[in-house]
């Protein structure tokens, strides 16, 4: 008996390809794909590419997946490569016997019946009777072309439409209610429709097959949509919305998109953004996360602007924690109130959305607001519990260093905020004001809060961006020239200047070693004033508990304060180099920067207490 290719499907989806040809091949990353040296063939320079489900060699052309690369590298037969995988995946292979013939020929009849159910639904829309379905999705903004692509449908006015369309077909009843088309009552045994009077949606898996439908209700009935039932193709928690569209655009380099609604994909997709998928009612799953990490490393959720969203996004980074490793995490937006990403884009546009997906924050920085969300900080005993509360966040992290790091970044995000709530930073009185004093480390005296010294403001801006590089000075070749356009004082100017000439020479950019080498030019007290947490604190991502990626994010936000016209240059320069090449590190380097510009153009605080100068 041949195996039922949906135990095929998820035994490859179960299995990561890097990780079997990495056993075989020395690889290495490529942009979103690996890269290696072809074991099939000789060659010296790399053309063998690994992608999330398929290798192909531009040398020799050989091309597969995991179960053709274990028969191809081992020798193996077909059976042998699917019981070596299995087993390594935790799955149990079929046995061949009359009643698992009987349930996969099953399986194929319903998957026709689906079929022919999406014909018949689309067909319909198109005649007279869909006109009020024609004329809702053309006032959603939705011509021809894209109703067409996604395959949707009208279900008819009354009940009984899909089973006169299907008999045609020889399509029995019994079929109709083991496809999810129609339900049987328990107490009557009397079947009927449960789709009518309804916008229909295909729902297909992540090849494009059909294996359920949703469907809008016409008017203010309720409920307002409905999903198909669980039945032997689909599971509503393995299942994301446009996932087969999705695939392929995250392989042409598109961005992963999480939103709530068909709608909301269908318009992603209808503006270019087609790697947008959508959980089926429900709060996203372990099983749907695992499929995200599948297709990208770090997928952007763009949930609604209204508290349901905010408690859907709390959800999924609760759900993720336990799931987060190294090579896997989540970024978020945050739209508006009241705007979902259907009505943003058609009202502000691709650009606009292009420019949240470019500033979507890293899971670790959002984690902070997303747990203080209902959790008093007044008292002593609330404060305790919310402690508590992000440390036992960062303990649910498997990965130890992660863990580590993101306990760090919580742990700095509450004293941060605590020392603000005490009273943060006031500038000096102006009258009191010596610039040569402060720059020597001598006590200014402070009064009533004046109004903001912009000398004072820069100083201390420049101060913070010296000590991000002094604690994370892998920055350095990216921030460089931008640095080197700010007016410092004496001594920061010296220490930029040796900063420069170590990074020359220096192989590993670390920051114990760069300190040793300051302290050699006698630079010992000036490096500790700029550490120092006065007058103004320093953020969290000028702390070396800061991950890189904080780091290099703060550091360009505090700059822009700085120089914003130097800011939008590179912001300019990054979008070009991704054009080019995008990569991990230009993609990088370029949500960094545009997330910087647009929390400057905002006023979005610097983290120290210094936006408003």
């Amino acid at each position: 008996m041949a195996l039922p290719p949906e135990f095929l499907d998820e035994l490859r989806a179960r299995t990561p390809l890097p990780a079997v040809i990495g056993r075989r091949v020395r690889l290495a990353r490529s942009g979103r794909q690996w890269k290696g040296c072809c074991p099939f063939h000789g060659e010296k320079t790399p053309s063998f590419y690994v992608y999330d489900d398929h290798y192909h060699c531009f040398g020799c052309g050989v091309h597969g997946d995991a179960i053709t690369f274990v028969m191809q590298s081992q020798g193996a037969s077909f059976p042998e490569a699917v019981e070596q995988l299995a087993a390594e995946a935790g799955m149990q292979v079929p046995t061949p016997s009359p009643e698992a013939a009987e349930a996969e020929k099953r399986r194929l009849d319903l998957a026709g019946v689906l079929d022919a159910a999406a014909a018949s639904y689309q067909r319909r829309l198109f005649l007279p009777e869909g006109k009020e379905a024609r004329d809702y999705l053309t006032r959603r903004g939705l011509p021809d072309e894209t109703i067409r692509r996604y395959g949707l449908g009208w279900s008819g006015e009354g009940r009984g439409a899909v089973a006169a369309d299907l008999a045609r077909d020889n399509v029995t009843t019994e079929q109709l209610v083991e496809s999810g088309l129609m339900r049987r009552d328990d107490e009557t045994g009397r079947v009927f429709d449960l789709f009518f009077n309804r916008v229909m949606f295909p729902i297909r898996d992540r090849r494009g097959r059909t294996i359920s439908f949703g469907g809008r209700i016409m008017g203010d009935g309720q409920p307002k949509y409905v999903n198909g039932p669980e039945t032997e193709l689909f599971s509503k928690r393995r299942t994301l919305y446009g996932l087969d569209l999705a695939r392929e655009a995250v392989r042409r380099g598109g961005t992963l998109v999480v939103v709530e609604g068909y709608m909301d994909v269908i318009a992603l997709g209808q503006a270019g953004f087609d790697a947008a998928v959508a959980p089926l009612g429900t709060a996203l799953t372990e099983e749907q996360l695992s499929e995200l990490w599948r297709l990208s490393p770090a997928p952007v959720l763009c949930f609604d602007g209204d508290a349901a969203g905010a408690r859907a996004a709390a959800r999924a980074a609760e759900l993720a924690l336990p799931m987060l490793a190294p090579e896997r995490t989540l970024r978020l937006i945050s739209l508006s109130s009241g705007d979902d990403p259907d009505s943003f884009v058609r009202a502000q546009g691709a650009r606009a959305f292009q420019t949240m997906l470019d500033g979507a924050r890293p899971l670790a920085d959002c984690l902070y607001d997303l747990l203080r969300e209902g959790v008093g900080e007044a008292t002593p005993e609330q404060r305790a519990a919310f402690r508590t509360r992000l440390d036992d966040a960062a303990k649910k992290i498997p990965d130890k260093a992660l863990a580590d790091e993101y306990r760090e970044v919580l742990r700095g995000r509450f004293y941060a905020s605590r020392r603000r709530d005490r009273g943060g930073f006031h500038p000096p009185n102006r009258s009191a004001f010596n610039r040569s004093a402060l720059n020597a480390g001598l006590p200014v005296r402070t009064g009533p809060r004046p109004p903001a010294n912009p000398d004072y403001i820069a100083h201390e801006r420049a101060r913070i961006l010296t000590a991000i590089l002094l604690r994370h000075p892998t920055l350095w070749r990216d921030v460089e020239h931008a640095y080197g356009v700010l007016e410092l004082d004496p001594i920061m100017a010296r220490l930029r200047e040796l900063i420069n000439e170590w990074a020359g020479h220096a192989e590993v950019l670390d920051s114990r070693a760069l300190m040793d080498h300051l302290h050699g030019f006698g630079l010992h007290s000036e490096i500790e004033r700029i550490l120092a947490g006065t007058p103004v604190p320093l953020p969290a991502c000028a702390s070396s508990a800061a991950m890189p990626a904080e780091a290099e994010a703060g550091w360009w936000h505090i700059f822009g304060f700085l120089n914003v016209d130097r800011l939008s240059e590179e912001v300019n320069q990054a979008r070009a180099d991704a054009g080019k090449a995008l990569t991990e590190e230009t993609a990088r380097r370029l949500v960094a920067l545009t997330s910087a510009l647009n929390k400057v153009r905002t006023g979005e605080p610097d983290g120290a207490g210094l936006a408003a100068a």
